[in-house]
């Protein structure tokens, strides 16, 4: 059933195209990673079940059933049959025996309510660790996601590009006609367009290939047509106010699942060491069963048995270590080891997350700078080639003058959309690490 309900998912995806909303939730719920993390969550649910069960008696019932054999026997019973006196030699017996016994540890120096509350914390370890493997997820399918919109709009602006280049090359056919341009020119602007060509060429490649590692990051392997949808993005969302880095940073330490995790790992610490000590405290066992014995060769019956050889006991022990050869001072001394190594995750945790954070916001501030150069840069090359061409094809400039001006418009052009997603995808990642949906 899982099966089919995963095919018809996906069939029903591979008849549209692919969102990032879509990309995100698919990844959740098939990715191989995360199911294995969350099986390793299960598994410390039941390891944190054991330990609460351990904080109660057992029970266990037990029988034995045996065969004896006497070979050398020669007394045996005598009977008396209508006056001749018969004697039964029996070599062989059988012995059983029943019992029901019970054990509990009172006391063990708050060894197993520790352990409890240590399974406790494991387990919500186990949850955050599903919870960060699935975040690490998320950004890698925002990052491809985004190169893919990035290198999607590229493509058009390398048709648009050659669109012109075209233009061009049709112009110069003309003018060679009339003798205004040597065919020597004419092939410059042949091989620019064809380098235009190439170029999308390249371009359209690439976008297959980003298309590919977004494919086998969600783990699509049933042959199925995959696309993504390409969300109209606008000037608006590179422009959008970015969020002060202290803001996201506290935002971060509060709800990040890479810290929680750490400041657990701390108390569970904690919870060792005293676990450790309690190697220094008595123990405090109670016991108590119930038994009885049956023997084929009694003259009782197998009830009246039973019944005679009823036994029952109970009883209290104490354990008091004396010496035990350095293991719980070794294991104190290793649990004070751990915990001091467990400041040091979380202070090591809260400089990466920081450190990650800046980078993103460093990227988002930068680039938006670059984006409003670049669109001011983009705007005044349009214009100086709209000028160049015009003048190219009075016969004013010459071939050479139009290609560099083309040269610096393409450059402009990539230096904008650049500047342009590498702002969105950081603006928000940055979101994403202050607790919101990542949407594009």
């Amino acid at each position: 059933m899982t099966m089919l309900m995963s095919t018809l998912v996906l069939c029903a995806f591979g008849q549209k195209k692919w969102t990032l909303e879509d990309c995100i939730q698919y990844a959740i719920e098939n990715n191989i990673t995360l199911q294995q993390a969350r099986l390793q969550k299960q598994s410390a649910t039941e390891t944190r079940k054991q330990s609460s069960a351990a904080l109660f008696p057992t029970l266990s019932a037990s029988t034995n059933q045996s065969v004896g054999y006497r070979p050398w026997t020669e007394s045996g019973t005598m009977t008396v049959t209508n006056g001749t006196v018969s004697t039964d030699v029996t070599k062989t017996y059988y012995n059983g025996s029943y019992g029901l016994n019970a054990s509990w540890t009172v006391w063990n120096g708050g060894q197993n309510t520790n352990q409890l509350k240590m399974d406790r914390l494991s387990e919500q370890q186990a949850d955050l660790s599903v919870a960060e493997t699935a975040n690490s997820i998320q950004e890698r399918i925002a990052q491809l996601y985004v190169q893919i919109l990035y290198v999607a709009e590229s493509v058009e602006v390398e048709r648009q590009n050659l669109e012109t280049s075209k233009k061009n090359e049709e112009r110069g056919q003309q003018m060679v006609e009339v003798g205004k341009m040597s065919k020597a020119d004419l092939a410059q602007l042949t091989a620019q367009r064809a380098t235009d060509e190439y170029d999308i060429v390249q371009a359209q490649t690439q976008l297959a290939e980003y298309k590919l590692q977004l494919r086998q990051l969600l783990e699509i392997t049933d042959g199925s047509d995959f696309d993504v949808a390409i969300p109209a993005t606008t000037d608006e969302q590179a422009l959008a106010d970015i969020p002060s880095l202290q803001s996201v940073y506290e935002a971060a330490l509060a709800q990040r699942p890479e810290i929680q995790n750490a400041k657990l790992g701390i108390e569970s610490s904690d919870l060792q060491l005293k676990i450790a000590k309690a190697g220094w405290l008595p123990t405090i066992n109670m016991t108590a069963g119930v038994g009885t014995s049956t023997n084929s060769m009694s003259s009782n019956t197998w009830g009246s048995q039973m019944k005679t050889n009823f036994d029952a006991s109970a009883g209290v022990g104490v354990n008091v270590p004396i010496i035990d050869g350095r293991k719980t001072k070794t294991a104190v001394n290793r649990a004070k080891i751990a915990h001091e190594q467990a400041e040091l995750d979380l202070l090591d945790q809260q400089k990466q997350l920081y450190s990650t954070i800046e980078g993103y916001w460093l990227d988002a501030l930068n680039n938006q700078q670059k984006f409003r150069a670049a669109t001011t840069t983009v705007e005044s090359e349009q214009a100086s080639y709209d000028l160049l061409s015009e003048q190219f094809h009075l016969g004013l400039k010459n071939i050479v003058e139009l290609m560099t001006g083309k040269d610096k418009l393409i450059l402009a052009q990539q230096n904008r959309l650049q500047a342009k997603y590498t702002t969105i995808l950081s603006q928000q990642l940055l979101r994403f690490y202050q607790g919101e949906t990542m949407r594009i």
